[in-house]
């Protein structure tokens, strides 16, 4: 009787080991699942597309491109990768390429037909659906911080010109001499266009024409995902070479330049603005994804490569999705990009590959 009590006891005792290393492996299982799942994040940006060649690029300017990508998205990395919101890895990553004259935005930005600086940017935060966007500022160094001030700071989307700057004297922004925004190349452009109208005659060279057509690319925009699962997008350029009568293209618009929604993606456009605005290209994406069931890039794939063109456009996105899935698309022959994922993995390329 003692011996078949005594083998009742350990067969109890064993089958309570048991369980107990399977509740252990199973509570080690879902820690590691909340872990992976909280590192889940990342980073894509744009700096324009175009008709960017290697033979046309010398070694010497496909480095600075390529250092300053570097720089502005391991910026956005660090934030995310510290636990940072999107919103700010955004805002950040975009400033330092407002900042390069590398790029059509900020310091780098083209010269209208009268000569003059005209800066548009947006962002979105994916999380609330709240956007901020600003147009045609001529005195701003970071138009996507204003932007994003709109946003968090006004009741307001869109603020253009001079009540947009008066907005963000109130706010306390450094008002630049238009100076600041100066770079040779850019000038440059708009002269060569000028000297093209002479010859046509005014009002015959069109946004199609070569010179303008591979110059006003180089707008600037991010898209992140942070830790929290919360998606962001932000764009920031100087429009068009010899644009006229205050003319506004995608870049501050929601849903063409810029569009962020958690359930979805997050997408930041580059191109002829006029198209992706009639085409609503950041926002076709996410809705493709949302009542379709498409993947981040087959939609993106869809919009760029087929609904665009078909228009007649071109031009590129950049997008990240809820689950850390990017997607950089384009129908031109280069557009520089750079992404990071949560693991530090870096990628970046100008030309199609």
């Amino acid at each position: 009787m003692v011996k078949i009590l005594t083998y009742f006891i350990a067969i109890f005792l064993l089958i309570g080991c048991k369980n107990e290393e399977e509740s252990s492996s199973e509570t080690v299982k879902i820690t590691e699942k909340a872990q992976k799942t909280e590192e889940n994040f990342g980073i894509v940006i744009h700096g324009g597309a175009g008709t960017i060649l290697k033979e046309n690029m010398s070694d010497s300017l496909e480095a600075a491109y390529k250092s300053k990508l570097k720089e502005a998205i391991s910026a956005g990395y660090e934030i995310l990768k510290n636990g940072g919101t999107s919103l700010d890895a955004v805002t950040h990553t975009i400033n330092i390429m407002e900042d390069s004259p590398l790029f059509n935005s900020g310091k780098g930005a083209v010269f209208t037909h009268d000569g003059t600086n005209e800066l548009d940017a947006s962002i979105m935060d994916g999380a609330t659906l709240n956007a901020g966007a600003v147009a045609g500022v001529k005195h701003i160094k970071n138009p996507i911080d204003l932007a994003r001030d709109v946003m968090q700071k006004s009741e307001h989307v869109m603020l253009y010109g001079a009540g947009a700057e008066e907005f963000a004297q109130i706010l306390g922004y450094k008002m630049m001499d238009t100076s600041y925004f100066y770079s040779q190349n850019r000038y440059e452009s708009l002269h060569r266009v000028l000297e093209k109208e002479k010859e046509k005659g005014e009002n015959q060279v069109s946004f199609n024409d070569p010179f303008i057509k591979n110059s006003k690319f180089g707008t600037v925009g991010c898209a992140a995902l942070d830790k929290q699962g919360n998606l962001a997008a932000g764009t920031s350029t100087g429009g068009m070479t010899n644009k006229r009568w205050n003319r506004i293209g995608d870049a501050p618009i929601i849903g063409a330049g810029t569009y962020a929604n958690n359930a979805t993606c997050a997408v930041s456009s580059t191109g002829w603005g006029e198209f992706f605005i009639r085409s609503v290209v950041a926002y076709d994406i996410s809705a493709l994804m949302e009542y379709k069931g498409m993947t981040l890039q087959e939609a993106a794939s869809e919009v760029i490569q087929k609904k665009v063109p078909a228009l007649g456009g071109d031009g590129g996105i950049v997008a990240i999705d809820k689950d850390g899935n990017v997607a950089m698309e384009f129908n031109t022959a280069g557009m520089y990009r750079a992404t990071m994922n949560s693991e530090g993995k870096l990628i970046i390329k100008i030309y199609k590959e």
